[in-house]
């Protein structure tokens, strides 16, 4: 038989490193996962606390509602207000998705159909390319290199594409390069989606994660933003709320009219006893995401300076739950396949092959700041001992 969505699907390379750390493991291997971007930290108690009282609840046992329960779209309203100044309508501006990637996906199978085109970054993460795919749709690749290229090449891109993309995807800052933005980029893509007819989609993951000062916008700030653009946000890193399934898809109001459209045929929306849990969490837990990105903070900067005191150059990122390295020039040649088969091998440390993120990605690795600063510290003693040929 045969899976027509799915026949021409790569190897989904991050396997290859998962297996590797699971049989480690079975060895009885000590494997640090610095892998998969798979938050560690514990959701706040007041939300496990809501959970348990609303299950308990029989009436939050029934189908809710697929673009999600009113008080919750009045939360993230105000959660929109209170930390991005940006005035949203919770009736016809904001939609609840289960999960960003849900949403994104989605999303395009209502924008996009085969002879569509949607511009997309490389390396990306991986949904925000096949969810285009997945539509039918070509994906033309942006370059992610520098801040200050990625208008340029973003314009580049559009002009010399046919068909003309109609979507363009963003995700700032960005997974996995941890490339970050101000408002004055935002500003000139959506002058550019304006002057082109395009819409903008900006997967705003990591909202919460600046480091260092920097507080990453909302490109939902830019007056008239909402004219060409959605955005999508989740509560799975800001409130460590990863297996929930919480998030949100803002901002154009037709756009996000055709989504609950969509969704309306295709699901009745998360389990309710989670959206209210995630309610109280949005309009109570306001010290939790400043929690969380100072231990981030604290991981990165661990991570970075032992990397680059054992001979391994690394840019501490301002921003995302990632560390994106070059990998080291000795050992280039071996492709990020291998080289991150020989870490989980030799070092027990578990990492992503860049190639996982699309051509732009390969010849780097990526690291997920899941484990401590002690474990940290520990993985970067073992990746000095399997690399001897770092020069300090």
């Amino acid at each position: 038989m045969e899976f027509r969505r799915i026949t021409n699907l790569p190897p989904y390379v991050f396997t290859i490193i998962d297996e590797l750390k699971v049989a480690g493991r079975r060895n009885g291997d000590d494997i640090i996962d610095l892998g998969f971007g798979n938050p560690d930290l514990p959701s706040p108690q007041l939300t496990v606390d809501k959970m348990a009282e609303a299950v308990q609840n029989p009436r939050n046992h029934r189908y809710s509602s697929s673009r999600g329960i009113p008080k919750l779209r009045e939360a993230m309203a105000g959660y929109y207000q209170r930390r991005f100044d940006v005035t949203l309508d919770p009736e016809t501006q904001i939609i609840n998705t289960i999960g960003a990637k849900e949403g994104l996906s989605h999303l395009m199978w209502t924008l996009c159909q085969p002879g569509d085109a949607v511009l997309v970054p490389t390396p990306s993460y991986p949904i925000h390319r096949y969810a285009a795919i997945f539509a039918g749709a070509e994906v033309r690749e942006m370059p992610m290199e520098t801040p200050e290229s990625c208008l340029d090449i973003m314009r580049e891109r559009w002009e010399y594409s046919w068909p003309k993309p109609r979507v363009i995807v963003l995700s700032f800052p960005h997974n996995p390069t941890g490339i970050c933005v101000d408002v004055d980029f935002f500003q000139s893509a959506v002058d550019f989606a304006r002057e082109n007819d395009v819409l903008l989609v900006h997967d705003n993951a990591y909202a919460e994660l600046g480091f260092d000062g920097y507080r990453p916008p909302s490109i939902l700030q830019v007056p008239g933003a909402d004219e060409v653009a959605v955005e999508l946000y989740s509560m799975t890193k800001s409130f460590s709320m990863a297996g929930w399934r919480v998030a949100f898809m803002m901002g154009n109001a037709e756009v996000v009219g055709a989504l609950t459209k969509m969704k309306s045929y295709l699901d009745y929306g998360a389990f309710q006893p989670i959206q209210i849990a995630a309610t109280v969490t949005l309009n109570e837990a306001h010290d939790h995401p400043q929690i969380v990105n100072e231990i981030y903070q604290g991981r990165r900067d661990a991570l970075c300076d032992g990397l680059n005191r054992i001979g391994w150059p690394v840019d501490p990122p301002k921003g995302t739950m990632f560390v994106w390295s070059k990998i080291p020039e000795q050992y280039r040649s071996m492709g990020s396949v291998e080289f991150c088969s020989k870490l989980v091998r030799e070092a027990k440390v578990a990492t992503s092959p860049g190639v996982g993120f699309g051509p732009g990605g390969e010849g780097h690795v990526r690291f997920a700041l899941i484990e401590n600063e002690q474990r940290i510290n520990q993985a970067v003693r073992s990746i000095k001992a399997a690399l001897p040929d770092l020069e300090l």
